[in-house]
């Protein structure tokens, strides 16, 4: 009944539409020089997707995870062989998987807070594991691994191997990012949510005049 009532003709759009406009997000970053080296760049792409998240669960925000990623391709191909999109699918889960879970039991203001903010530790430190284990020796292929801790060292003098870059320069990043996320969000939730819901109530309008 579930995966009925998340694949109705109204969720697919909301999905569609939501991920797409995530992809168009994931375009456009923002370095932090003060937090983490230039290549790290900030993008809002998670709002739209806690905004459907919280509307329509958590099982919809991985499906507008992955149609963010697909639509991202098409506008713009891959540059890390996929690692790189597949790593910003895994920590936009990870953000957004707990946000819907909580959300999901806990409807109101302060269970929306709750959730966003346990989101933001997720991600972050997903994004601090995934960073030393995967993205730092991959992306040592392009750029020495000495190079890379040498940009981090200068930001943050605690940097010496991957996992102090990890800590002290992905971490710090991923909650600012979390942060700003989740104030979007909070602003703009009550508004869109109620956009979505007429999507719903339209198309039902649309189809009683049709069958009168």
């Amino acid at each position: 009944m579930r995966e009925k009532r998340l694949l109705s003709t109204k969720n697919v759009a909301v999905m569609g539409m939501l991920g797409a406009l995530s992809a168009v997000l994931m375009l456009f970053e923002v370095p932090l020089p003060f937090i983490a080296p230039s290549f790290y760049g900030l993008d809002l792409s998670e709002v739209p997707i806690l905004v459907g998240t919280f509307a329509l669960g958590p099982v919809a925000g991985v499906v507008m995870e992955a149609v963010k990623i697909l639509i991202k391709l098409l506008l713009k191909p891959t540059s890390t062989g996929f690692v790189g999109e597949f790593a910003n699918f895994v920590f936009g889960c990870s953000m957004v998987l707990p946000a819907g879970l909580i959300y999901r039991f806990h409807k109101t203001k302060k269970g929306a807070m709750i959730a966003m903010a346990v989101g933001t530790l997720v991600m972050s430190g997903v994004g601090i594991v995934g960073n030393a284990l995967v993205m730092l020796p991959f992306y040592s292929n392009f750029m020495p691994l000495e190079n890379i801790l040498a940009a981090g060292a200068a930001i943050n003098p605690a940097v010496s191997n991957v996992w102090t870059f990890a800590a002290f320069c992905v971490g710090p990043f991923n909650i600012i990012k979390g942060i700003a996320v989740s104030v979007i969000t909070a602003l703009v939730y009550k508004r869109v949510s109620v956009m979505i819901r007429s999507i719903g109530t339209e198309r039902q309008g649309g189809k009683r005049r049709a069958e009168a």
